[in-house]
């Protein structure tokens, strides 16, 4: 028999000791004190870069797809696509298979008049929308659900529900409807951030366009900060363009990023022929971030004003008055007592009244230009200006008074819900 020196036995024992160690830390069974504790912080912060503003229960039941790390990124190795695809390709169906289930399919009914002037339901539009919260509250256009008298939501698997409208905000095109979604475990899309988006950044449209449920199309960001009219003649800034098609039916679904994130709400579309020739635009999520909690709060959007009775100067006023702009907002009245009054605004004369089609207004007020840095040349220049702004704050506002320009600080009031002009 061999017999070991003891030098030799306590080489094989230590041996044993550490190749043991090794093994039982590879498999899991055994934690390296200060590694797996900085690893875990390490993944804590990189899943909490788009932290919530607001208490939405958007914590998503979703199917388990192949991923790294939970996120949806590129892959890296070949060997993890699916057959046959690229990785362009892999990011798209993971993207659309985690959210598709998401998007709702929006159907409203209107009231109408008949011969007989009695009030007779009628199918309204159709639109898409994002389940934004477990309780069922869903993000959508406000053109979408305008002038419904019922609104039909209907989800991924064919089921059907009454949804009601909880809040609409004209100035952004965002509305928010709710639903009741019983014991249905609902798939979400959280907000990512519009902020950081850059122009040829990869986006990804979720809609039901001429009525296909779910569709996708795929694109880039093609423009940022676009200022955009609606029907309403009303200016939405800040609006996001994107290549990625849209069309009839796709209005209030998700633009989102590779990552599964809304980075936009599907608006509009540029196009002389009604269909969708590369030119759509989308709000931007941050500003449904700050939209969305006072929809469902309060129905509509707090906003700040300025307590004036405004005139839109048009080319008969301006002659009229041998204004020294053409265009602007005329100071007709101001209210007594308001901010425009505390501030130093002042309106025309009170005691030389001109009537004005069906109005009566006052020359000699002070012409407004510019409010918070935006230059005002209409009513929908100066809703435009406010739109962003809360009572409370102040705002630096342009005005010509006697030919020369004026920069004046207001406090802002209270929109009210309905605002006197001339």
């Amino acid at each position: 028999m061999k017999r070991y020196s003891r030098g030799q036995m306590l080489f094989y024992a230590s041996s044993s000791v550490i190749i043991i160690v090794l093994l039982l830390f590879g498999f899991g069974l055994l934690d390296i004190p200060g590694v797996t504790e900085e690893t875990r912080k390490t993944q804590e912060s990189s899943s909490s870069e788009f932290p919530r503003e607001f208490d939405f229960q958007n914590e998503a039941y979703e199917e388990r797809i192949p991923s790294s790390g939970g996120e949806l990124t590129m892959v890296s190795d070949s060997r993890e696509l699916e057959s046959g695809l690229t990785d362009y390709e892999q990011r798209n169906i993971d993207v659309y298979r985690k959210k598709n289930t998401a998007v709702v399919n929006i159907n409203t009914e209107t009231l109408s008049l008949n011969w007989f002037l009695e009030p007779v339901p009628q199918d309204g539009g159709t639109g898409s929308g994002s389940i934004i919260d477990q309780r069922g509250y869903i993000l959508t256009n406000y053109h979408v659900v305008k002038d419904a008298y019922k609104v039909h939501v209907s989800l991924y698997d064919g089921s059907r529900y009454e949804g009601q409208v909880v809040g609409k905000d004209p100035e952004s095109d965002l509305a928010v409807i709710k639903f009741d979604p019983g014991d249905t475990r609902l798939n979400t899309i959280s907000f990512g951030n519009s902020d950081r988006l850059r122009v040829g950044q990869l986006v990804l449209a979720i809609g039901n366009p001429f009525g296909y449920d779910r569709t996708l199309t795929t694109g880039i960001v093609s423009g940022l900060g676009r200022p955009v009219r609606t029907s309403r003649n009303l200016v939405i800034r800040d609006m996001i363009q994107t290549d990625a098609s849209i069309n009839p039916g796709n209005s209030g679904g998700p633009l989102l990023n590779t990552r599964g994130e809304m980075i936009g709400i599907n608006t509009m579309i540029y196009s002389p022929s009604g269909g969708s020739v590369g030119i759509g635009f989308a709000v931007p999520v941050n500003t449904a971030r700050r939209v969305v909690p006072e929809l469902i709060d309060h129905g509509r959007v707090i906003r700040g004003w300025i307590d004036i009775v405004p005139v839109q100067l048009e080319p008969s006023i301006v002659r009229y008055g041998q204004l020294p702009v053409s265009k602007g907002i005329m100071v007709s009245k101001v209210t007594k007592g308001g901010n425009a009054e505390e501030a130093g605004i002042r309106g025309g004369d009170r005691s030389n009244p001109v009537r004005y089609g069906r109005s009566v207004i006052y020359f000699g007020g002070d012409i407004i230009v510019e409010i918070d840095g935006t230059k005002v040349a209409s009513l929908a220049d100066m809703f435009s200006a406010l739109e962003d702004n809360r009572p409370g704050e102040e705002v630096k506002v342009v005005v010509l008074r006697e030919g020369r320009r004026r920069e004046i600080s207001v406090t802002l009031s209270q929109r009210p819900e309905e605002i006197a002009w001339e």
